[in-house]
């Protein structure tokens, strides 16, 4: 497919997680579901009966931008609204980046992240974070991938696919190494996990605000349970490229949903009440797959997430040989088992992506237990079923 593949983006399989939902679904990285009628029982349904059908403004609702700004300190102006986090991800590619334009990226990484960057025609610098490493920033690597002509940096905090965040110290590194190398550079940060943190954890502060050439992302769809209202948002400083982006935003899509970006800003008013049971139930999870992995720890080892209802694991090389990796792949769907596979974030395969938010505790437990039972059943160690 690759060799006569003709679109602008890049071909990857983790469109498949929109169109198949396995009973024991370990592959989505969100929090469970937030239904429509738990956000009435926060808000009132008398709080969405006056809500207006017309269009919205190209800049996003008001309402919402003003309480995006309140939860990250910033002026409500530097808001810009977007449908998810992924459509300010293709903003910053078409907008930002120009044919030619030198782009750095962390990988593995979210792959729309970069694919609607390699749809843009930028030359792509990528730079990978290696899980023996624990996903940690080289920033020597990174320094050697600037030039004068890079116009983007982007990178995720916490990082999709490993959960494991950057520190404010070495975000700030990388904006000095840019300033000095790339000064035409934005620093954008996909901060999509932020508020997806464990049981009484403190929520680390959104780089938001920190420096005129930071743009941060993020939106109600992981960390809130929400990916169906499709409500996400940018924090830009710069006015300049604020407008520029508002203006590409409406020549793409006109506005969002008045109704949908209504609904993420009263989602947003009663947050700290939604997510103190979903910090809960993602610090349960996060035990049960440590016990779990500990467990089974002759077969894979892995990389606790310091954020997010996601995490990646690697089959050990001692116990999975290429035969038996391709048994194991495939014996999945026979036990109504999902996962996200390693090669859509740039990786290889053998780590995949284990999500522990979405499913039910017990339920995660049962996928578990069912996981357990393929690691035996296709290791190299037991004879093909």
């Amino acid at each position: 497919m690759t060799d006569t593949w003709a679109g602008r983006f890049p071909p990857n399989e983790i469109i498949s997680l929109l169109n198949v939902n396995r009973r024991y679904n370990l592959a989505e990285s969100t929090s469970q579901n937030l239904s429509f009628e738990e956000l009435l029982d926060f808000v009132g349904p008398n709080a969405v009966r006056n809500i207006c059908l017309g269009y919205g403004d190209s800049q996003g609702l008001e309402f919402l931008r003003q309480i995006v700004g309140q939860m990250m300190n910033i002026p409500a102006e530097h808001v810009i609204s977007t449908q998810g986090t992924a459509l300010g991800l293709y903003l910053l590619a078409v907008e930002l980046c120009r044919p030619g334009d030198d782009v750095v990226i962390f990988t593995p990484c979210f792959p729309p992240s970069r694919d609607s960057l390699v749809g843009s025609g930028v030359n792509l610098r990528q730079v990978p974070l290696e899980f023996d490493d624990g996903y940690q920033i080289d920033l020597e690597y990174f320094a050697a991938c600037l030039t004068e002509n890079t116009r983007l940096v982007s990178i995720a905090t916490p990082q999709n696919p490993s959960g494991v965040t950057v520190s404010q110290e070495t975000i700030e590194a990388m904006l000095e190494l840019m300033l000095r190398v790339s000064p035409y550079a934005y620093l954008f940060i996909d901060e999509t996990y932020r508020e997806a943190t464990y049981g009484e954890a403190k929520v680390p502060a959104s780089f938001a605000g920190l420096h005129p050439r930071i743009i941060t992302a993020a939106s109600v769809s992981k960390a809130y349970g929400a990916p169906g209202l499709r409500v996400g948002w940018l924090t830009v400083e710069d006015e300049e490229l604020r407008q520029r982006l508002i203006t590409a935003k409406m020549n793409i899509v006109i506005s969002g949903s008045p109704l949908n970006e209504n609904l993420a800003a009263l989602l947003l008013e009663q947050r700290a009440q939604i997510l103190t049971s979903r910090k809960t139930l993602l610090k349960q999870g996060l035990s049960i797959v440590a016990e779990w992995t500990r467990i089974h720890e002759e077969y894979l080892d892995w990389v606790r997430p310091d954020g997010g209802a996601l995490c990646c694991m690697r089959l050990k090389e001692s116990q999975f040989d290429s035969e038996s990796l391709t048994r194991f792949w495939k014996g999945l769907a026979d036990r109504e088992l999902q996962l996200a596979d390693g090669h859509w974030f740039g990786e290889c395969g053998r780590v995949f992506r284990l999500g522990f938010g979405y499913l039910s505790l017990n339920t995660l437990a049962e996928a578990l237990d069912l996981l357990g039972d393929a690691l035996k059943d296709f290791s190299a160690a037991k004879e093909p079923l």
